[in-house]
């Protein structure tokens, strides 16, 4: 049944909440000044749902208890969330191994979370967007935000990422400076065609290049954004052509699993990949997920999202402890690479330079130049000039 609630919407969210660097612990707090978001012009009107009586749903593309990927990851700043706010296990309903690709699926998990009351609805998956967006229309006092997307209704729809690149320019010096053949592999979700994932190749190989301009880095495409296997087998297939270190973008521990088998190293993604390939992995670019939805479902309660004023899409950054990066392998790395990633990620942090600030020309492997800003990553469909595309 639809549940009518009488909700606040603010221009901005911009509670102070308790997270950084990976842990759900509640005693440091960030705010979305530093990520982005436009400061609040004013008091929110209207009332919010009181702690108790909140219901949050979740839709996960696979089950957060198998494997330490992307599910894995938004699973613990869900549990973040309901230790930060203090809200009992009966205020979250989730559904899991909900394919992207299964329109249908997608629909019916989000129904379903209406059904069971819940306020506010967060969709993990780029492939849910579609569907938010016309459940937001049939549903607009229900709150639907959707993660990794780029599209929103200035009401009840809204979308959340982050500065993600950031972490990866990072991992690529990491890498840079450890790799021995200078050939560097990627596995990758999607194809030029995804700004996301794009941005991210480039950014890391921009981190490569700038401890090593002999390096390349080879990306092979899996199409998917879940393939334990595939995501594997793409590792092998690049670990076979001479790779000596794999990043990725992809959900699973698969390449980190194939780079250790393999004796080789690699950069995790989503959380600590160290935990399933310690031999190989020399750090992993993280996010943080608590940041975000403790300080949306914060402002639900406290009114603080007002309905029929325009939603600010939230895109977080290292500065308020969205995005991150593990420690260091020391084990593992090369010399220097911590001196070297503790300056870079100073400037970042401070807002002295940005790896995409808009206005630095960025030359492609086809010999064209470019500007992006980070914000605008959905745009970028071609590679940087030490990046290579694997069949």
């Amino acid at each position: 049944m639809k549940k009518i609630l009488s909700l606040a919407l603010a221009a901005v969210m911009a509670v102070s909440l308790a997270a950084c660097g990976g842990s759900t612990a509640s005693g440091s707090t960030a705010s979305t000044a530093a990520s982005g978001s436009t400061a609040a012009s004013g008091e929110a009107t209207g009332a919010g749902i009181a702690k108790e009586d909140i219901k949050v749903g979740v839709v996960h593309l696979s089950d957060p208890a198998e494997g330490t990927g992307y599910s894995y990851t938004h699973e613990q700043g869900i549990q973040g969330m309901m230790k930060n706010i203090g809200l009992s296990e009966d205020q979250l309903v989730e559904k899991i191994n909900v394919s992207d690709t299964d329109a249908a699926a997608v629909e019916n998990a989000l129904t379903e979370l209406v059904e069971e009351g819940c306020n506010i609805i967060f969709a993990t998956s780029w492939g849910y967007m579609d569907t938010c967006e016309a459940m937001a229309e049939e549903y607009p006092d229900i709150i639907f935000s959707h993660g990794t997307g780029n599209k929103s209704n200035g009401t009840n729809f809204n979308n959340y990422f982050g500065r993600i690149y950031q972490a990866r320019y990072l991992s690529g010096i990491a890498a840079g400076l450890k790799t021995e053949s200078n050939k560097i592999g990627y596995v990758a979700a999607m194809g030029k065609d995804n700004g996301e994932v794009t941005s991210g190749i480039n950014a890391f190989a921009m981190g490569v290049a700038s401890v090593n301009p002999d390096a390349q880095v080879y990306v092979k495409v899996t199409n998917s954004w879940f393939d334990p296997e595939g995501e594997k087998q793409a590792a092998e297939a690049l670990i076979a052509s001479g790779c000596d270190v794999i990043g990725q973008h992809c959900d699973t521990a698969g390449p980190q699993l194939a780079a250790e088998e393999h004796g080789v190293w690699g950069v995790g993604y989503n959380s600590d990949m160290s935990k399933d390939a310690p031999a190989a992995t020399l750090t992993s670019v993280m996010w943080d997920w608590s940041v975000y939805y403790t300080q949306a479902v914060q402002n639900v309660i406290d009114g603080t999202w007002v309905a029929g004023e325009k939603v600010d899409n939230y895109f977080g950054d290292m500065a308020d402890g969205l995005v991150t990066l593990a420690p260091l392998s020391e084990d593992l790395i090369a010399d220097g690479t911590a001196e070297k990633i503790d300056e870079v990620k100073a400037q970042i942090v401070s807002g002295e330079w940005d790896v995409f600030d808009g206005k630095t020309e960025i030359l492609d492997n086809e010999g064209n130049t470019h500007t992006l800003e980070g914000a605008d990553y959905g745009t970028c469909n071609w590679y940087v000039s030490n990046v290579q595309e694997q069949a």
